[in-house]
């Protein structure tokens, strides 16, 4: 199963953050670009200081024990949502809405 989604996230040329079983790290924001027979290549970035690096790894598929993908982010705190003048009536949010922090 984990074969079939790896070629999925492949396809799908999507961010991953992957979990290496046997280095026990992660490698973050990286993208798969290539699954031959039970190997897995990604590529992804890294910064140090001033410098930033871009990697191509090869790994066993046995070696990954988790894959994640971020599926949306909300900026934190509240703040009123943009509409734009020419949204339909219809369509648009009622103004005021209180702040879920302050409850």
């Amino acid at each position: 199963m984990l074969h079939r989604k790896i070629h999925q996230l492949c396809d799908d040329c999507r961010e991953v953050y992957i979990f290496l079983r046997d280095q026990q790290r992660w490698i973050e924001r990286a993208r798969i670009v290539g699954v031959e027979g039970d190997v897995v290549i990604l590529r992804y970035e890294m910064e140090d200081d001033d410098e930033v690096s871009s990697w191509e790894e090869m790994v066993r598929l046995d070696s990954i024990s988790a894959v994640s993908q971020k599926l949306a982010s909300v900026p934190r705190g509240w703040s009123e949502p943009l509409v734009s003048d020419n949204c339909p009536e219809a369509e648009q949010l009622p103004k005021g809405l209180p702040d879920p922090n302050l409850e």
